[in-house]
C-alpha cells in the first residue's frame, strides 16, 4: 500500500486524509491505509439538500450516503467528519450547470465539483490538517515524475474515470494519491468485504448526485423556471418542423421524443440557445472531425503553446462512454483545436474532451478542455504565429 502512496516516512507519522463519499471506494481506500498504519482521517462533504433530506434510519441530518461513511469510519476506527459545502455546491456546481444548460450546451457538473470543490475546497482542508496528502477512490493512476506527478487511465479501461479528472491542476495532482487505479472494482469489493465493511456490496451511483431520479430538467425550472422558454424544431435544411417546450429537454445526438412527425430519422444536430432553437437533421448532419476547446487544462511536459505546426498526435474522449480516438492537436490563434483522425457523432459543446498520449490502459492524461464548438470542414488548419 505505500507504494501505490509513494508517500516517504513512516506511515504511522504521516497523516492521509481520505475523501469518504459513503461508497465502497473510498470506504476501501481509508480502510487499507488505516490497515497499513497511517494516521487515517475521513471527511465527507454535504453537498445538496436533497442527500441531506433522504436519511436512512439512524443518521443524523445526514443523507444515506453520509451515513454509511460514518459507519464505514467507526468499522475501520479512524476519526470522521462530515463538512456542510451545500452552498459552495450549489454556486460552483449546480448554478453552472443550469447556466450551461440555459446557454444550449450539456455539462459534466462531475468535472467542475472535481475541480472546484474536491480537489479545491476539500484539498485545502486536508492541508489545514498537516495531512501529507488527500486520497480519493477514484479509478486513475497517478506516478512520481521528475517534473511533478503525472495521471494515467485506470489498469481497468471499463472502471478508467480520468475522463472526469482532467481539469486537475499539477500542484493539487502533487499532493492527490489514488490507491484503486491499479485494480478492477471486483478486487475492491472483495477487500471490502475481508475487511468488515457493510458497503461491500453497495451499488455504484450512476446518476448526478442532485438529480437522483435522472430527471435533469426537473431541476433546471425549480432553478431557473424561464428555461421553460417555447421555440422551434428546425431542420438543417431550413424548414420548420414543429415546436418544442424548451430546449433544455434536448441533447446533441438525441434521437427520440423530438415530438415532431418525419418520414426518416432524425436527430438533434444543435441547439440555438439565443433563438430558442432545436436544430435536427439526419445521423449523417452529425459527423465532425475538428473540435475546438476552451478553459483548458494542460498537463503535459511541453507547453501546449509549443505544439508543432503540424499538431501533435494524441487519443482523446469527446464523451465519458467512448473509447480514447486518434487525433492531433494544435495550437491555433483561437485558442486550442482537435483534428479527429475519423468523423465522431454526437459532439456537444459543454462536454469534456480529454486529450491522452495514447490509446492504451494506463495512457497518460495531458489535459483537455471543454467543448466549445465544433464542426466538419476541409479547411486546413491555421496554426498560431
Amino acid at each position: 500500500m505505500s507504494t501505490l502512496l509513494d508517500l516517504p516516512g513512516d506511515p504511522a507519522s504521516t497523516r492521509i486524509v481520505v475523501a469518504m463519499s459513503g461508497g465502497v471506494d473510498s470506504s476501501v481506500v481509508a480502510a487499507l491505509l488505516a490497515r497499513a498504519g497511517y494516521d487515517v482521517v475521513g471527511i465527507t462533504l454535504q453537498l445538496y439538500e436533497s442527500g441531506a433530506k433522504a436519511a436512512r434510519k439512524g443518521a443524523c441530518c445526514a443523507g444515506a450516503d453520509i451515513h454509511d461513511a460514518r459507519r464505514a469510519a467507526e468499522t475501520i476506527g479512524i476519526p470522521h467528519y462530515v463538512l456542510d459545502y451545500e452552498d459552495r455546491f450549489r454556486e460552483a456546481v449546480v448554478d453552472r450547470f443550469a447556466e450551461s444548460y440555459l446557454a444550449g450546451e450539456t455539462p459534466i457538473p462531475c468535472v467542475e465539483c472535481n475541480k472546484s470543490v474536491k480537489f479545491t475546497d476539500l484539498l485545502r482542508t486536508a492541508h489545514e490538517l498537516g495531512a501529507a496528502a488527500l486520497a480519493t477512490g477514484h479509478y486513475v493512476v497517478s506516478k512520481g515524475g521528475p517534473q511533478g506527478r503525472t495521471l494515467h487511465r485506470a489498469a481497468d479501461p471499463t472502471r478508467d474515470q480520468s475522463y472526469f479528472l482532467y481539469a486537475t491542476t499539477q500542484t493539487q495532482l502533487d499532493f492527490l494519491r489514488f490507491p484503486l487505479g491499479g485494480i478492477p472494482k471486483d478486487e475492491t469489493r472483495r477487500l471490502a468485504a475481508e475487511l468488515g465493511l457493510a458497503v461491500a456490496n453497495k451499488p455504484d451511483s450512476q446518476d448526478i448526485c442532485f438529480v437522483p431520479n435522472g430527471r435533469y430538467q426537473d431541476v433546471l425550472l425549480k432553478l431557473r423556471p424561464e428555461a421553460a422558454r417555447p421555440g422551434e424544431v428546425v431542420h438543417v435544411d431550413g424548414r420548420v418542423l414543429g415546436r418544442h417546450e424548451g430546449i433544455i429537454g434536448f441533447t446533441v445526438g438525441q434521437r427520440r421524443g423530438l415530438g415532431i412527425a418525419s418520414s426518416e430519422p432524425l436527430y438533434v444536430i444543435s441547439l440555438d440557445a439565443a433563438r430558442a432553437r432545436v436544430v435536427v437533421g439526419p445521423r449523417s448532419a452529425l459527423a465532425v472531425t475538428r473540435i475546438a476547446l476552451r478553459e483548458v487544462n494542460w498537463l503535459g511536459e511541453r507547453p501546449v503553446e509549443d505544439l508543432p505546426a503540424d499538431g501533435l498526435a494524441v487519443a482523446v474522449k469527446v464523451r465519458s462512454t467512448r473509447p480514447p480516438a486518434p487525433a492531433r492537436l494544435f495550437w491555433t490563434a483561437e485558442g486550442v483545436v482537435v483534428e479527429l483522425d475519423g468523423a465522431a457523432e454526437g459532439v456537444a459543446p459543454g462536454q469534456a474532451c480529454v486529450v491522452y498520449d495514447g490509446e492504451d490502459a494506463g495512457a497518460r492524461v495531458l489535459g483537455g478542455g471543454v467543448i466549445r464548438a465544433s464542426l466538419r470542414t476541409l479547411e486546413p488548419i491555421r496554426t498560431a504565429a
